[in-house]
């Protein structure tokens, strides 16, 4: 016999790992189905899962889940989606006012200033392609990809530290960079 999802719980809540490992596998597939058709991205999917079972499992002792933990988990998901949507809204809207913003400036440029431009873009793509290969490929999946330190780290099977010293490198490479060019 099976025990039901509260007794489970409340197990877990005790401690048992045993009882919050059996929710997890109970749930875990499902609610990844359930947060991808929100999403459409099963790897985003599969990290909200996991965050909020993390969560699950961190607040265990505070949470009080009276008659339903598939209802808590399914709208644990369903807000977690609603808030990536949202930002992912925000997001576009603010990319949209940005290069709005940057081709009203590009028209006022003189072209003093388009070859001032154009000499920055060349240093600094001399710059990029002077990095190693895995340094430039964390910053351009940062910086471009719009992908968190996590998900470089998951993508490439290296440590989150690891991207943290890179794109320290990379920032501090391109600061100096720039510091010549403005001196």
């Amino acid at each position: 016999m099976t025990k039901d999802d509260l007794q489970l719980f409340r197990e877990a809540q005790a401690g048992s790992i045993k009882a919050f490992e059996a929710l997890f596998r109970r749930y875990y597939t499902p609610l990844c189905l359930y947060a991808y058709r929100f999403t459409e991205s099963s790897e985003f999917s599969e990290e909200l899962v996991q965050d909020i079972f993390y969560v699950l499992w961190r607040d265990r002792a505070h949470l009080h889940i009276e008659f339903s933990v598939k209802s808590y988990l399914y709208e644990a998901v369903r807000n977690r989606s609603l808030r990536y949507l949202e930002h992912l809204r925000v997001r576009e809207r603010y990319g949209k006012v940005v290069k709005m913003n940057l081709s009203e400036a590009n028209a006022s440029f003189s072209s003093e200033s388009e070859a001032e431009v154009r000499d920055v873009e060349k240093m600094l793509s001399e710059i990029l392609h002077r990095f190693p290969d895995r340094r430039r490929k964390i910053f351009f999946m940062h910086r471009f990809g719009g992908n968190r330190y996590a998900e470089i780290a998951h993508k490439l099977s290296i440590s989150v530290k690891t991207v943290e010293v890179e794109m320290h490198k990379a920032l501090k490479a391109l600061r100096s960079g720039l510091e010549v060019v403005n001196s």
